[in-house]
Parts: C-alpha cells; structure tokens; sequence
C-alpha cells in the first residue's frame, strides 16, 4: 500500500489502524492491563475488498461485520487471500441465517433470543464448528435496540448451556448514545463477573478507552480506522 492511500472520505489506512492501536497500548496503561488482553475488531461492513485489503496488509487480522450476506458477498475471496483472519458477527443474526453464520464466522456477539440459540446450536452440532459466542445486553433497556435486558440476563445464560448446550464465551452492549458509557460497562462486567464469562466485547471507536477501563477484552472500531461512512 502507498502512503497516499486513503479512505473514501479521510484518513490514511494504515495512519488509522497505527492510531487505534496507540490508543489501545494507552488505555491498557492507563487501566494497568497488558494489551495482548484486548483484541482489536476492526468492523468493516459497508467497505469492499479494496478497502479492507490495505488493513490486512497492515497487519489486522480481526474484523466485524454486522450482516451475514454482505460478509459472504467479499470475505471468502479475502480469506483465500489472506491467511489467518478471523471474522466477527456484531450485528443482529436472524434464524434463517444462522446456517450461512455458523459457516462463515469465527465469533458471534448477537446472541438474544431463544430462536437464535435454537438455531446456532443445530448448526453448531452439524457442522462440528467451535465458535466465539457473546450474548448481547441491552442495558440501557431501549426498546428499539436487540439485546437481553440485564434483569433476565443471568436465566437467559443458563438457557444458553443448559437447554441448548452452548458454549457462551462473553457479553456485548452497545450503550446509549446520549448516556455515560461508564455505567453500561460497569453492569456488563458485573453481570459476566456473576456468570462465569470472561470476555466483554465493548467500547467503540469514541469510548474504548473507558470500556478498557471496565475490562473490554474485544472493541469494535470501524470510523477511526477506515473513515466515516
């Protein structure tokens, strides 16, 4: 890649990544953590091949996609390319996709509902995968977003192992936008904490340092990296 390549709108690939990478190491520091603790995602839907080429060439080997047919449209010929990326599912997954997700992704952050655990864990058992699963908070409770409200969130994981025998390695919240992300984490590492779960897979690209802060082992950062959509 040269260095005058640039995002649709801003700036330097690489300059982005390098960027979100100090900010981690910094974070890390601040919050007296090692930063091989924290796994970078770098969420690239809306962006094609040619974008995300020139990340990969920069060393990331972990990205986020939020629908399962625009990731199977571009990433199986960059994972011919490109040896040893793993594909993240941020966002919702609806049953009747769970087959196409289970094949193509390494790690699953929407886990929400009785169907979909239904669903994964069929798939799950007939393609003898092993995946990343995270069950998604919805701490704020807002009624347009998906997630698990904190209160039924502990019974919601004991469905997951008990009833359709999977293997939940994390939670992801998405805080409010117009609330303290502080409090959002705060109560996800909470609720992990009490279940057994070691992974939080939150903070973006303006609040990543304070969910370092609250224990994010993954961050999804798509704007700092590849430019505003």
């Amino acid at each position: 890649m040269t260095p005058e390549m640039t995002t649709s709108l801003t700036k330097p690939l690489n300059g982005g990544l390098a960027t979100v990478e100090q900010d981690i190491a910094r974070a890390c520091k601040e919050a007296r953590r090692d930063p091989a603790t924290v796994k970078l995602i770098a969420v690239s839907k809306t962006f094609d091949a040619s974008a995300i080429s020139p990340i990969i060439d920069a060393g990331q080997r972990v990205f986020g996609e939020n629908r399962v047919q625009e990731a199977k449209a571009k990433w199986p010929g960059l994972m011919s390319a490109y040896p040893g990326i793993a594909l993240h599912l941020i966002g919702p997954l609806q049953s009747n996709k769970a087959k196409e997700a289970v094949a193509l992704f390494d790690a699953i952050h929407s886990v929400d509902r009785p169907s979909i655990c239904e669903a994964l864990a069929k798939e799950i058992n007939s393609q003898n995968k092993v995946l990343e699963l995270f069950v998604q908070l919805n701490t704020g409770e807002e009624p347009q977003k998906a997630g698990v409200a904190p209160g039924d969130a502990d019974a919601f994981i004991a469905n997951c192992r008990e009833k359709y025998g999977l293997q939940i390695s994390g939670l992801m919240c998405i805080p409010p936008v117009n609330e303290a992300p502080a409090p959002h984490f705060a109560l996800t590492a909470k609720i992990a904490a009490r279940n057994g779960l070691k992974n939080l897979s939150m903070g973006m690209s303006a609040d990543l340092a304070i969910a370092i802060q609250f224990g994010a082992t993954h961050v999804r950062v798509g704007s700092a990296i590849f430019g505003h959509r």
